[in-house]
């Protein structure tokens, strides 16, 4: 009883453990397992309209291929649902733009539309395609166009980073252009409790008619509860004081 145990035991092992091809060898089955990559994203600004005048939003693109020509079809897609009814961001985009060919040789993009764009797209279009390094200037109906061409579309102080329901730490960098008197503007940043926790004056590169570039960090701050803070920038008025092109520009803020 115990010998006819021990050969069924043998006989089980045989078959799990692998089973002969005709010419003696054992095959073994084995499971494969295919894993695909993330795809790897980039961050890009597209530019809406604000008050009349270019405003960036954060768009996240796909950095595998023409990032640019990506960037200019998050803009034709228009604003959010949220950029509009929290921040009030427009498009001058027709709604019939669509399928821009875009190729770009010694710093001009030369933009393909079957649609003809006003002044103010045409600034959207611009603004966005410039924020690029190999982008100088934008080929499209027949013109050569650069940000200097829409200054009136322009708002007076144009902060690009950081931009709207951005995650901020403390201290954080603001970047950005200004045309203000003597080059001068103001910010206060406040907490998600709405109370200010740092302001300050900042003097651009240039102004009083000519836009200069300006760069400022914030002094370090802390914040009582996670939630929704602003960076506010503003010019003084040289008559009153009162404070004019202001901006408000809402920031996510954590402890």
């Amino acid at each position: 009883m115990i010998r006819a145990f021990a050969l069924v035991v043998l006989a089980i092992a045989l078959v799990v453990g692998g089973c002969g091809d005709d010419d003696g060898s054992t095959v073994t089955d084995t499971e494969t397992t295919t894993t695909t990559a993330p795809a790897e994203t980039a961050d890009v600004r597209v530019y809406w309209l604000r008050d009349g005048k270019v405003w960036p939003a954060a768009r996240d693109v796909d950095d595998s291929g023409d990032i640019e020509s990506a960037a200019v079809e998050e803009l034709l897609a228009g604003p959010t649902e949220q950029e509009e009814t929290e921040l009030e961001f427009t498009t001058a985009i027709p709604e019939d733009a669509e399928n821009a060919e875009v190729s770009i040789a010694d710093g001009v993009a030369t933009v393909e539309l079957d649609t003809e764009l006003p002044e103010e797209p045409l600034a959207q279009l611009v603004y966005t395609l410039t924020q690029f390094s190999t982008v100088e200037t934008v080929e499209i109906q027949e013109r050569r166009l650069t940000r200097a061409d829409f200054e009136d579309l322009t708002p007076a102080i144009l902060v690009e980073s950081p931009l709207s329901f951005e995650e901020v730490t403390s201290p954080f960098t603001a970047t950005g252009t200004a045309n203000t008197f003597e080059a001068n503007f103001q910010y206060e940043l406040t907490d998600t409790d709405g109370l200010i926790v740092d302001e300050n004056f900042v003097t651009a590169t240039s102004g009083t008619g000519t836009r200069g570039t300006f760069e400022f960090t914030t002094d370090p701050f802390t914040v009582k509860f996670d939630g929704i803070g602003s960076l506010i920038v503003f010019e003084g008025s040289a008559q009153d004081g009162s404070r004019i092109n202001l901006v408000e520009i809402p920031l996510r803020m954590s402890k």
